[in-house]
């Protein structure tokens, strides 16, 4: 058999080091991203994210899956607390999930995490009403706009036919 003969050629590795900076800050309320890939045509979103503590995000219904992975502080979802994720902790979740993510006020620092999402999140106020539509294209949106607003500069893969940075 031979070696198969290159489609797409890459001049380089699409990389990104968020260990250089990158985040967005307060894309929502004690939420700070940092966008690794985002293709709003699959649906598909990854990003390293930093949640202060005392941050609850809205209850919410995950319409593809989720790979959670905690590298510092904890976090709960709020129908689990005696379930933890800690430094080291990697969660999955099947599409169809629904819960309510909350750190602790108690944590020291930031719960530093990276995430691999399918799908969408559906997301629901306290009384069970629908609030919107969190998807790969509202996440990129957001942080677009938060970026705007703090001046900052966001770097992130996007693929479009061949993939390339935002930029």
């Amino acid at each position: 058999m031979q070696l198969p003969t290159v489609i797409n050629h890459q001049e380089s590795l699409l990389t990104l080091n968020t260990n250089d900076g990158g985040f967005v800050k307060d894309v929502l309320p004690g939420v700070h991203v940092s966008p690794l890939f985002l293709d709003s045509e699959n649906g598909v979103w990854v990003l390293r994210v930093l949640f202060e503590p005392g941050v609850t995000l809205p209850k919410h219904f995950h319409t593809g899956v989720v790979h959670l992975y905690t590298m510092s502080g904890s976090w709960h979802y709020l129908e689990y607390p005696d379930q933890p994720q800690t430094a080291g902790s990697y969660l999955y979740e099947p599409g169809g999930s629904i819960h309510q993510f909350h750190t602790p006020k108690s944590n020291e620092g930031v719960t530093d995490t990276v995430m691999f999402i399918q799908g969408s999140n559906i997301n629901f106020d306290g009384d069970g009403n629908f609030i919107n539509i969190m998807d790969a294209g509202w996440i990129e949106r957001a942080i677009i706009e938060a970026a705007k607003l703090n001046g900052e500069k966001v770097k992130y893969i996007k693929p479009s036919g061949i993939a390339n940075y935002n930029e």
